[in-house]
């Protein structure tokens, strides 16, 4: 990637950022009509609320709000805490009285392990059965293997994790077998081995949703590349099958592989919202969720950006890795 291509993309990147936050923060505008009343406690008298609207500039216009969330913010000791100054706040929180960075930062940790984790997992899946379906075209067993994508495919996330926790953790259970926790998480400089065994349900369900579509990209760019003239050169040169689809065509095919991976990866770390849910792992996602039913509005609106940031980042990674790994001409 050259430089004026990386400058064009950042500076893209940021425009992007610039337009998600100015949307985000003219919707939740739209979505809470009267926040002052969301954010005081029950049975709040009118002089009340007013004064928490005065107080949080919630009865000024939307655009101006947007200008003092970016060029102040709430003061903490005496120091403002808007978006651009240091470190940056993406706002304040109403109902945790933090800055939401420091909440989001808090929840990252959860998050990032359960998007790691499900990756290595769905890679792993997709490239065994991706290779197998592709090298038995036709047959029995490229067959089974793509009902089994389309079966993952069509399983909604929260019936998979449902069904993972009905035998893996309940019927287990039944016969004294407590291999696997139902929820729950553990920091991995705590304990690695029960941070594991707290996640792999979780992993498993975010895997299985994301191999069905890795398997069948792959699958279909790896047939592509068999037809190359090179390939066919190595078969008669007498190079091995196993050989000629591990080390001439796997790599070529995995192109567009690297790039879905970068979208996908971004949409987990933005917030796995089901899956932190139902396995009770308080991530990005279940914070977003409690801030929109709660109508702490700064805390949605900084999980919104931090999403768009996140995906922009990892879209970025991986198409320097693309770049560096098949140069800017593949």
């Amino acid at each position: 990637m050259t430089v004026y291509r990386l400058c064009s993309t950042v500076l893209r990147a940021l425009l992007t950022l610039l337009l998600v936050l100015i949307l985000a923060f003219f919707l939740t505008r739209v979505a809470y009509q009267d926040p002052a009343v969301m954010l005081a406690p029950r049975n709040a008298t009118a002089e009340a609320i007013a004064a928490i609207a005065r107080a949080l500039h919630l009865n000024d216009p939307w655009y101006q709000q947007l200008r003092y969330f970016l060029l102040r913010g709430p003061e903490i000791q005496g120091a403002p805490v808007g978006l651009l100054h240091w470190p940056p706040a993406l706002g304040y929180s109403f109902r945790f009285q933090t800055p939401v960075t420091q909440l989001i930062l808090a929840k990252a940790p959860v998050t990032l392990s359960l998007a790691l984790g499900s990756l290595v997992i769905w890679m792993a899946i997709s490239l065994l059965t991706g290779v197998l379906a592709a090298r038995y075209q036709g047959r029995w067993l490229d067959r089974l293997l793509g009902l089994f994508s389309y079966a993952v495919l069509s399983l909604p996330t929260f019936l998979s994790g449902m069904l993972l926790i009905f035998f893996l953790f309940y019927q287990l259970s039944l016969h004294n077998l407590n291999w696997f926790p139902a929820g729950g998480y553990v920091a991995l400089t705590e304990n690695p081995w029960q941070w594991a065994r707290h996640l792999l349900l979780p992993w498993l369900t975010l895997a299985l949703a994301e191999a069905g579509i890795f398997q069948r990209v792959l699958r279909a760019s790896l047939l592509e590349v068999l037809h190359r003239d090179y390939i066919r050169t190595a078969r008669a040169k007498g190079v091995g099958e196993w050989r000629i689809y591990f080390d001439h065509a796997l790599k070529p095919a995995f192109s567009p592989v690297l790039v879905l991976t970068g979208m996908e990866l971004a949409a987990i770390m933005g917030g796995a919202i089901v899956t932190e849910q139902m396995f009770g792992l308080d991530g990005i996602g279940r914070l977003a969720i409690s801030a929109a039913l709660d109508g702490d509005f700064p805390v949605v609106i900084g999980t919104t950006v931090f999403a768009a940031a996140v995906f922009i980042i990892c879209n970025l990674v991986a198409d320097l890795l693309h770049s560096a790994y098949y140069g800017d001409t593949h």
